[in-house]
């Protein structure tokens, strides 16, 4: 018995992937490690709309799709992780560091060290690609709330998958949307929540009441800002779409009793993994001449042909060009010759462009490690 389902073809003696493997124009092996920076990410939950099966009851559909299920997304994302840790071997590496970040590094920590709580902000499409490698090291045992912002620009099964592992991590995360204010409030009453034993014990001292302290750090471009001028409901922090726009630390007053640390974007002096760098590249999170568009939209290309939820389909419907997920370098070229006069830069910024403005859909580039 076989069954189709969007960009996979499933039957009881394996799993091919419809169109063959994806590669960047050369045939590879995987890897015996990928970096730990950055694991594989595999989940057990895929979110297929209007899939009904193949003839049966809807109760024999959905047994026969769940056994199936986990297959499906184990090979999809265990298998990109693989290709990608290959496509980005042959490329220039990704490295961007200007100069103001070692100067507010070197700030943080010192001030971190007065903070009664730490809100780490990562970018909701690559949770892990936006963790700071030392990140752990710097709060050591501080209490801390993680925010996944930008969670409109996820799926539901996205989201749900990413809720799930930090629960069972113990790990207190909220989902946000900085440009709307979604989650905003939340974070509010959590920080004052988590800091409240603050007061006893100052109070226990002799000592007066005074505002908790709650710093906001993480990577460039990922919403520390937007998420400050929504908790104080005015615009006290610039903010623009763009990494390095906040290049000094500020304290700012939300109500009586919470003061918030906002802080310019963090990154390591040198990204080792390079398969993260090129996540950081995609979403817009490291500045734009750290890296060749053109590879970058390549590479693009090449994994939203492998994502069972777009697919060569979709880039194929958008931009009528046929795709076939093998060598994203070509499709770039023949969208430039198409639309842009031969210039492939353009054409990478506009696959660019439509991948962060959701136009291929809300997905997420990452899921949790097993």
């Amino acid at each position: 018995m076989a069954m189709q389902l969007p960009g996979l073809l499933l039957n009881s003696a394996g799993l091919t992937l419809a169109g063959g493997r994806c590669h960047s124009c050369r045939n590879s092996q995987p890897p015996a490690a990928i970096s730990s920076a950055n694991p594989p990410s595999l989940s057990s939950t895929i979110q297929v709309v209007g899939w009904k099966g193949v003839g049966g009851s809807g109760s024999e559909n959905s047994k026969l799709f769940n056994a199936f299920e986990g297959i499906q997304e184990e090979y999809g994302w265990n298998d990109l992780e693989t290709d990608l840790y290959h496509w980005t071997k042959t490329l220039r590496p990704v490295q961007w560091y200007p100069g103001h970040i070692a100067k507010t590094e070197k700030e943080l920590k010192e001030q971190l060290k007065l903070m009664d709580v730490v809100i780490e902000v990562r970018d909701a499409r690559i949770p892990m690609s936006t963790s700071h490698p030392q990140m752990d090291s710097w709060l050591s045992n501080r209490k801390r709330i993680l925010v996944l912002n930008r969670e409109d620009m996820i799926s539901t099964a996205d989201r749900n998958a990413w809720a799930t592992y930090y629960a069972n991590q113990g790990i207190k995360v909220v989902f946000s949307n900085g440009q709307l204010g979604m989650g905003a409030l939340k974070l509010g009453r959590l920080a004052k929540a988590l800091a409240g034993t603050v007061n006893i014990k100052r109070k226990a001292k002799g000592l007066l009441p005074r505002p908790v302290r709650a710093g906001i750090v993480g990577y460039p471009n990922v919403g520390k800002s937007s998420l400050v001028n929504r908790l104080l409901k005015r615009r006290m922090c610039p903010a623009a779409p763009r990494p390095g726009v906040t290049r000094e630390l500020k304290w700012v007053r939300f109500g009586k009793d919470l003061e918030l640390l906002d802080s310019p974007g963090i990154i390591p002096m040198r990204i080792s993994d390079q398969t993260a760098a090129i996540k950081l590249a995609i979403c817009d999170d490291i500045g734009e001449r750290s890296y060749d568009a053109t590879d970058v939209a390549a590479i693009l290309v090449q994994m939203l042909s492998k994502l069972p939820t777009v697919g060569n389909k979709a880039l194929c419907d958008r931009y009528k060009i046929e795709a076939d997920g093998r060598c994203g370098k070509t499709f770039v070229q023949k969208l430039a010759v198409q639309l842009f006069n031969a210039d492939n830069n353009q054409a990478a910024f506009r696959i660019l462009q439509d991948f962060r403005k959701g136009k291929f859909g809300w997905i997420s580039l990452e899921r949790p490690p097993r």
